[in-house]
């Protein structure tokens, strides 16, 4: 199969556009400042993201062991049979996720929110 000038074209323009949508993620995201842990789509913890500490979470399906070390959030130990979330690593940046879904265990970094006085706005 050959490549005509137009295909060549649009491959080019695809991949600007990919670098630039990649680009554009990676400069505005933006630092977490608190760990946010759900069990059941309850909250049932809140940790600051600075500080370093293990915590056990007990899970509607078994446990999972948080580690909060060195600005970053991760999931170090499960007792779901897959190990999914363990495996993912870890998070640091606000809206970022880990999920264990055996054990309904929803670990996410919040960033700082800047109190407006402003919830809607409408035009």
């Amino acid at each position: 199969m050959k490549l005509k000038k137009q295909d060549i074209l649009l491959l080019a323009i695809f991949l600007v556009v990919a670098v630039l949508l990649g680009v554009g993620l990676l400069l505005t995201r933006s630092a977490g400042a608190t760990v946010v842990v759900r069990t059941g789509g309850e909250t049932v913890a809140e940790f600051p993201l600075d500080e370093d500490r293990s915590y056990t979470i007990e899970g509607i399906g078994g446990t999972n062991t948080l580690v909060i070390a060195d600005g970053t959030a991760r999931l170090e130990d499960a007792t779901c049979p897959d190990q999914l979330c363990v495996h993912q690593g870890a998070i640091q940046y606000a809206g970022e996720s880990i999920i264990c879904l055996p054990n309904q265990v929803t670990v996410t970094i919040e960033g700082e929110t800047e109190d407006t006085g402003v919830d809607v706005v409408a035009t």
